[in-house]
C-alpha cells in the first residue's frame, strides 16, 4: 500500500522546501515537489501547513527500566510504547544502568525485540556501568557479530557507582566493539556514562589524543551534567568526537543552552546530540512526609529542547533537528535512519506551524494522527 503525504515543508533535516513524500511499505519511495500517482492505489494525506522531519532517535533509554538504587521498590518498570510515540521517537537504543543484576541483558534483548514487533525500530547496547562487562555471548565482539540487535557496549567512568576502569580497560572495550563492528558491518560504539567525579572525560581525551582513529567509536553521554564536564566535551568535539547531552537528569543549565554555548565556542552542530536518559529511576522526596520515593525520567524532553532551540535560541530547524535525527544516527551508525531520503526508512514526524507534534510515522505505519497516539503496546490500557 502506498501513502502520499502532500504539500509538506520538508526538513530532511536540511531544508528542502515544499514537497510531496511517497511511502511504499516501510520505505520512502519518492520525494518531489509534485508526485504523479495516476495508476497507483494510494492513501493521500493532506500535509498543507505541516512541517515534516525525520522520526526522532533516542540513543539512551532504559527500556526495561532503570533505578534500583534504594531497594527493590525503586526498580523502574518497562517503557510503554505510547510514551515513545507521544514525543515522536521512532528509533530507540536500549541499555542497562547502574543495575546489571536484577535488570539483565536477556530481558533487555526481549524488550528490544518487542518494541520492533510493536512497529518502531529498536536496538541495544551490551554491558552496563561496571566491570566485568556482562554479555549475551562470551564477549562484546561476539555480541555485535551474533546478536542482531546489539550495536555497541555501555560502560561508566568518573562515577562512584562505576568500576573505575583504567585507560587500558577502556581501550580493550573499544577494540572489542571495533572488531565486532567490522565483522557485523554495524560499526560499533562504546557509549560512556559520565558521572560528576573529578577527572571527567580525561581518560577519553587521552585515548583520542594518542589514537585519533578511535574517536568515532567513543560516545560520552551526560555531558551537560556539570559545566566543567561540558568544557571538556567542547575539547573532545573539536577533536572530531561526538558529545551527547542528556535532556533529563542532573544538568548545569537547560540542555538547549549547552548547545548554544557549544556553538559559540566553535563546536559544529553536527558534533552534538540529545538523548533523554528516559525511564531511568529518579529519586524524589515527598514534600509532606519527607520520605524518599521514585518516579521515571521523562522521554519527551529531547523534542522539547529542540523546539526551544528553534523558538528561543533562534537556531534554524534544519540545524536543530540534527540533534535528534541525523547526528545520533551517525553516532550509533544506524543505517537508513535519521534522514528523509528515498530508499531510507519511512520514519517521519509532522508538526504544525507552532512546532506542536501532530503526526508520527514509524516504518511507514501511522502511529499518531492529529496529535493523538494511535498505537499502544500489548499490555497498555
Amino acid at each position: 500500500m502506498f501513502k502520499l503525504i502532500q504539500n509538506i515543508h520538508l526538513y530532511a533535516p536540511e531544508d528542502r522546501g515544499m514537497n510531496d513524500l511517497l511511502i511504499c511499505g516501510e520505505k520512502i519511495a519518492c520525494i518531489a515537489p509534485h508526485i504523479d500517482i495516476r495508476g497507483l492505489e494510494v492513501e493521500v494525506i493532506d500535509g498543507a501547513g505541516m512541517n515534516a522531519a525525520p522520526g526522532c532517535i533516542d540513543q539512551h533509554v532504559h527500556i526495561i527500566g532503570g533505578g534500583g538504587q534504594t531497594g527493590y521498590f525503586s526498580l523502574a518498570p518497562e517503557v510503554p510504547l505510547s510514551r515513545l510515540l507521544a514525543c515522536g521517537t521512532t528509533t530507540v537504543v536500549g541499555l542497562l544502568g547502574t543495575d546489571g543484576f536484577v535488570k539483565q541483558l536477556p530481558a533487555l534483548y526481549a524488550k528490544t525485540k518487542a518494541l520492533c514487533m510493536d512497529g518502531i525500530s529498536a536496538c541495544m547496547l551490551t554491558g552496563y556501568y561496571g566491570l566485568p562487562t556482562p554479555t549475551l555471548t562470551d564477549s562484546i565482539a561476539n555480541d555485535l557479530i551474533f546478536i542482531d540487535k546489539v550495536i555497541g557496549c555501555k560502560i561508566a567512568i568518573s562515577d562512584d557507582r562505576s568500576s573505575y576502569p583504567t585507560k587500558t580497560e577502556l581501550m580493550r572495550i573499544i577494540q572489542q566493539v571495533r572488531l565486532g563492528g567490522f565483522t557485523s558491518a554495524k560499526g560499533g560504539v562504546m557509549h560512556v556514562h559520565l558521572g560528576a567525579l573529578p577527572g571527567g572525560i580525561e581518560l577519553l581525551l587521552e585515548i583520542a589524543r594518542e589514537y585519533p582513529s578511535l574517536i568515532s567509536y567513543i560516545s560520552p553521554t551526560h555531558m551537560g551534567r556539570t559545566h566543567d564536564l561540558f568544557l571538556q566535551g567542547i575539547e573532545f568535539a573539536r577533536m572530531g568526537g561526538m558529545i551527547d547531552i542528556s535532556t533529563g537528569g542532573t544538568k548545569y543549565c537547560e540542555p538547549y543552552e549547552s548547545v548554544l554555548e557549544g556553538l559559540n565556542a566553535g563546536v559544529s552542530i553536527d558534533r552534538m546530540t540529545f538523548s533523554s536518559d528516559g525511564n531511568a529511576g529518579v529519586r524524589r522526596k515527598d514534600p509532606i512526609t519527607g520520605e524518599d520515593s521514585y518516579t521515571v525520567a521523562p522521554l519527551h524532553r529531547n523534542l522539547e529542547q529542540v523546539i526551544r532551540l528553534i523558538v528561543d535560541g533562534g537556531i534554524a530547524p534544519s540545524d536543530a533537528f540534527r540533534l535528534i535525527t541525523s547526528n545520533p544516527a551517525r553516532t550509533m551508525k544506524l543505517k537508513g535512519k535519521g534522514e528523509l531520503r528515498e530508499g531510507w526508512d519511512a520514519d517521519i514526524t509532522l508538526f504544525d506551524d507552532n512546532w506542536k507534534l501532530q503526526g508520527v510515522y514509524a516504518r511507514g505505519a501511522e502511529m499518531m494522527h492529529e496529535g493523538v497516539v494511535m498505537r499502544k503496546g500489548n499490555f497498555e490500557m
